[in-house]
């Protein structure tokens, strides 16, 4: 990875921190264990020691990875939701958002996190990071009218979790997605605004 330079010593300092976390994250998701600082720095492209004017250790490096990657997530599911016109399809866009981004490996990092870097701030950010996940979630339910809103979040999220476990045992994520649509897809139709028989409360 070439080196990084930026225009301003700030930018070149978010540059080369992002590069640091990037790299974290990649050799993370490889083998499902801390990388050395030296790994890390290496595939940065960075000499070791100009890793540690960053972070100060490994733990602090696996820390900030934490509240990078369960952020983004969050991120990239809320903005799937909100690219949906009709908040029933809001509701299919959350499963099949979260399964891509179990594909995609962040599912691996983050468990992978909790495993080398167990600590009450990945616990405390772990569960900010469910309840920001259903927040959207659940406000479209109540949009929608549901009758309790909180538990169809958990359970449309159990969804999400069977799911995962099927693109762990090998299931294709395309495969997955149908199975998903299948079952969601009568519950999402009948929601759509100007539905026929639809009833509220």
């Amino acid at each position: 990875m070439p080196r990084i330079t930026a225009p301003t010593v700030a930018e070149h300092r978010a540059a080369q921190q992002r590069a640091l976390l990037d790299a974290a994250r990649t050799l993370l998701a490889r083998t499902g264990e801390a990388p050395s600082m030296a790994d890390v720095a290496a595939l940065a492209g960075l000499a070791r020691p100009s890793a540690y004017q960053y972070y100060k250790s490994r733990q602090d490096l696996l820390h900030a990875l934490v509240l990078d990657v369960f952020p983004r997530w969050a991120r990239r599911v809320e903005e799937a939701m909100a690219a949906q016109p009709d908040p029933a399809d809001r509701i299919l866009a959350y499963v099949i958002t979260n399964i891509a981004l179990v594909a995609e490996g962040e599912h691996a990092v983050g468990s992978a996190l909790a495993a080398v870097a167990p600590s009450e701030e990945l616990n405390t950010q772990s569960s900010m990071m469910h309840s920001q996940l259903l927040d959207p979630l659940v406000g479209t339910l109540r949009e929608l009218g549901a009758e309790d809103p909180a538990a169809t979040a958990e359970l449309i999220n159990a969804i999400v979790h069977s799911a995962t476990k099927l693109l762990e045992s090998g299931t294709p994520q395309e495969a997955v997605n149908a199975r998903v649509t299948e079952l969601l897809g009568p519950y999402v139709r009948e929601h759509r605004r100007g539905a026929s028989g639809r009833q509220h409360p």
